[in-house]
């Protein structure tokens, strides 16, 4: 098969899955809509609104735990057995590509589903949706591409829950001051040209993490 039918077979197989084991996506979403919950329930916000910065940094810290939840296991739920046969089956870069779209696609459908439950509890104060959006795509694209990576390494050590929060947090940090940032602007309804530089950095970011992770994958798998 080419690589791109092997893509296209591996991320079948995700959904098929993730269809039959519905626990996982079901568990992902109660904790969205538990976590919205805690949060109204915390800020009373019977009798008050929540600050638009505290809107803001809550929305991406919520992301950011939802992410680690849903794609962290990427590697790590993965039986010797299954990578092995993976390992006569397919080639090392349409396993990772594979493994960061899917996770991507769950991301944009957790982050879209998120923000729909978000903004209709704790009131919505973002006045340029449009730069919201694509700022919250592109950050379920580097979430998905950064933890399917580290979820790869962390599957290599005996350690691998440690090794993920490791790894993670340094290489995550920059990633979310990016988001946070540019989600601000879009609450704020600034120009839109005042966002392109940490767009552009963002979007930078993104294809770098996915280029490393195609061409240092292979190295790691044959491990």
């Amino acid at each position: 098969m080419s690589l791109l039918q092997e893509i296209v077979a591996l991320i079948s197989k995700e959904i098929i899955l993730e269809w039959r084991r519905k626990y996982a996506f079901n568990g992902i979403l109660l904790y969205i809509v538990s976590t919205i919950f805690v949060c109204y329930l915390s800020f009373n916000l019977q009798k008050s609104q929540l600050n638009p910065l505290t809107w803001n940094a809550l929305f991406w810290i919520i992301l950011l735990f939802t992410a680690t939840n849903a794609i962290a296991k990427s590697f790590v739920q993965e039986s010797e057995g299954r990578l092995l046969y993976y390992y006569t089956l397919v080639s090392s870069e349409a396993i990772i590509l594979s493994k960061i779209i899917y996770n991507t696609l769950l991301m944009w459908l957790m982050s879209i589903l998120g923000y729909v439950i978000y903004a209709t509890i704790l009131n919505n104060p973002v006045q340029d949706q449009g730069l919201f959006f694509l700022n919250m795509l592109l950050g379920g694209l580097g979430f998905s591409a950064t933890l399917s990576m580290i979820s790869a390494i962390a599957s290599k050590s005996s350690q691998s829950s440690t090794l993920m929060v490791v790894l993670g947090f340094p290489v995550m940090i920059p990633l979310l001051l990016l988001l946070i940032k540019i989600s601000k602007n879009a609450v704020d309804g600034l120009e839109r040209s005042v966002s392109y530089n940490e767009i552009s950095t963002l979007f930078a970011i993104n294809l770098i993490v996915i280029a490393v992770s195609y061409l240092l994958f292979p190295y790691l798998w044959r491990s």
